[in-house]
């Protein structure tokens, strides 16, 4: 999945029609409708209506909309944060992140490196423990990590990217189909699919198995949450995964868990004695111009 056709489907979705979607993106209309048919087979799935005049988002794109839209929004933030740092001249800045989101920090960065060379950019990617251990120890300026909405990491100052719910997703014709909400009891008696131990979704599920007094069998690990919908769909396990992810995939069927666990993705840096702020909408980078106030920490 591409930023690019998640910007031509709002366009489309704004405007209803294909050849004004492709004049607001200066881009020819065949391109417009061969990205937008390419996510439609990425997804398995029909997007827009173009039985009539008026193209119109089927049910799973009125679905994919709002996350398309926010992913595209988060972009927009980021690069205005990028842009921030204008008067960095020379020195360098370490960041790092988790893999699992959609935004394109490495070209962002590499970006403004083009536009300023005499700043040195890393980008390292791990687990989130590992990124806040090393945020403490200064061997980074800032990161995106995840994290449960009642963590208040010690030292720490986090704008929130997302809050949301993690969902339990199994594949359509798994027996958790036709139920609604699923106790942890029950859960733990089936075999789960869960991010790697460290990660900030496995340290929700292992937290909340650990307060109920239960143990999570975990049978398979991958490192994303699209992997791990993709093990789901195929009827090999339960996957523990964002609601985003299992409310929008065509060939799962999510399911509440009981009681509810959420978790956050956040840009953290070491503390500037300011406290965490919500985010104004889900999926949204409010407050990721802190990445300005992290990399005050240049290292000439």
């Amino acid at each position: 999945m591409e930023l690019r056709q998640l910007e031509y489907l709002v366009a489309v979705a704004e405007l209803a029609n294909f050849t004004r979607a492709a004049e607001r993106l200066h881009v020819a209309q065949p391109a417009v409708s061969a990205q937008i048919r390419k996510l439609e087979r990425e997804l398995g799935q029909p997007l827009l209506d173009r039985s009539t005049r008026t193209v119109r988002l089927t049910a799973a794109g009125e679905a994919v909309l709002p996350h398309a839209k926010a992913a595209l929004a988060s972009v927009g933030n980021v690069t205005r944060a990028v842009d921030e740092l204008t008067d960095l001249v020379s020195g360098s800045v370490a960041i790092g992140t988790v893999t699992a989101h959609d935004v394109d920090v490495a070209g962002l960065l590499a970006d403004f490196h083009a536009a300023h060379p005499g700043v040195e950019i890393t980008l390292s990617t791990d687990n989130s423990d590992v990124l806040i251990d090393r945020l403490r120890s200064g061997a980074l300026d800032a990161a995106i990590v995840s994290m449960g909405t009642d963590e208040r990491p010690e030292g720490l100052d986090v704008d929130v990217v997302t809050d949301e719910a993690i969902d339990a997703a199994v594949s359509l014709d798994d027996a958790l189909a036709g139920t609604t909400t699923i106790e942890l009891a029950e859960l733990a008696q089936r075999s789960l699919i869960a991010l790697p131990a460290g990660t900030g979704l496995r340290s929700r599920l292992d937290h909340a198995f650990a307060a109920a007094g239960l143990s999570a069998h975990v049978a398979f690990e991958a490192s994303t949450p699209i992997a791990l919908a993709e093990l789901a769909e195929r009827g090999l396990g339960v996957a523990i995964v964002p609601s985003s992810v299992a409310r929008t995939r065509p060939a799962l069927h999510a399911v509440t868990i009981t009681p509810a666990m959420r978790g956050r993705l956040v840009l953290a840096a070491r503390s500037t004695g300011r406290s965490a702020r919500p985010p104004q909408s889900c999926c949204r980078w409010h407050g990721v111009s802190s990445v300005s106030a992290g990399v005050n920490r240049v290292r000439a």
